[in-house]
């Protein structure tokens, strides 16, 4: 009997030695395949393009390929509960936002997920301001006359949104609130179906994401009212500022970050943190950001900890928001 209970005792040892060591083997030889970043919208929309440039960076630094996996539905929520479920050995990551991240939790009380409990924060990657915009042929010429137009013909108006919970709907929503004007909600899968929605006159207008829609601002091809910022934005300099415009309680700058499932590796999310944080001081990727209107985090915004923190601020920001504008799904 005794061979056995030897052999047995060797077996425990061993495991538990393979135990602790293994995260930090992981970390040495991470990531040797391809890394998996979810996005949970469309492809073209403010999330892709944040996710999609610092992947490039990140790609080169640790020596092997990122891949966009494009997973939309429900206001970005489909998605996060596909990348919530992964399997956390950094094989695969989430670009999520303020709205999959702090705002679904308001607008559905049954979310699948907890963002501050069930992801692993690695770090904010963008900041993108949000715009007024209306298809090119609206018949107002500044904020002022839209707002007065909204109000004359509530049946005629319709918004765009990227689903429930989403950028785009809650700051709607919010927008609305605040001025007074009650359109008929149409809901697309994101950012880029909205933009193109608004190219095409099928909708009227959309608070939706400088990074949608500052190039067909450029061309004429749609109309801008204001940016919701306390600045101009470089990109779009002859828009005027929500203060300018005369509606200085509406400010929108949403953020962009970088999650992966919870129980990932500590040593394998400093790694990732590590990437992000050089990919953001590249020249080429703050510039890339900053011609079409993104602006990159500061160093204090960065980091595990900053974004930890930030999640939690933003989910406890928007409660009353939310309750004191009676904004609910739609």
């Amino acid at each position: 009997m005794r061979p056995p209970r030897r052999e047995f005792l060797h077996l425990a040892v061993g495991a538990t030695a393979w135990s602790a060591i293994t995260p930090l083997t992981w970390a040495q030889s991470y990531p040797t395949r391809p890394v998996t970043i979810i996005v949970p919208f469309p492809p073209g929309g403010g999330t892709d393009f944040a996710a999609r440039v610092v992947s490039e960076h990140m790609s080169r630094a640790l020596g092997q390929r990122f891949v966009i996996e494009n997973f939309s539905g429900a206001g970005g929520t489909t998605g996060s509960i596909r990348a919530m479920r992964a399997t956390p050995d950094g094989y695969t990551l989430e670009m999520g936002h303020i709205g999959t991240h702090a705002i679904a939790v308001w607008f559905y009380p049954n979310l699948a997920y907890k963002p501050v409990v069930d992801f692993e924060p690695i770090g904010l990657a963008m900041e993108s301001p949000l715009v007024i915009a209306a298809r090119k042929d609206f018949p107002a010429a500044n904020l002022k006359e839209f707002v007065a137009y909204a109000k004359a013909n509530p049946e005629k108006l319709n918004m765009g949104h990227g689903g429930v919970g989403a950028i785009l709907f809650s700051f709607g929503l919010l927008f609305n609130s605040i001025r007074g004007v009650k359109p008929t909600l149409v809901p697309f899968g994101g950012g880029a179906p909205v933009a193109t929605a608004l190219l095409g006159g099928q909708i009227d207008y959309a608070c939706t994401g400088i990074t949608d829609v500052g190039p067909h601002v450029r061309t004429g091809a749609l109309k801008a009212y204001a940016i919701a910022a306390d600045q101009r934005n470089v990109t779009l300099p002859d828009v005027p500022t929500t203060k300018e415009a005369g509606l200085p309680e509406f400010k929108a700058i949403p953020w962009f970050a970088l999650f992966a499932p919870k129980g990932t590796p500590q040593p394998i999310l400093d790694k990732l943190t590590d990437a992000l944080d050089k990919a953001l001081d590249d020249p080429d990727v703050r510039k890339r950001f900053s011609d079409v209107g993104g602006e990159v985090p500061d160093k204090a915004k960065r980091g595990q900890q900053a974004l930890a923190t930030l999640v939690k601020d933003e989910i406890a920001r928007w409660a009353p928001i939310i309750k004191a504008a009676g904004l609910k799904r739609s």
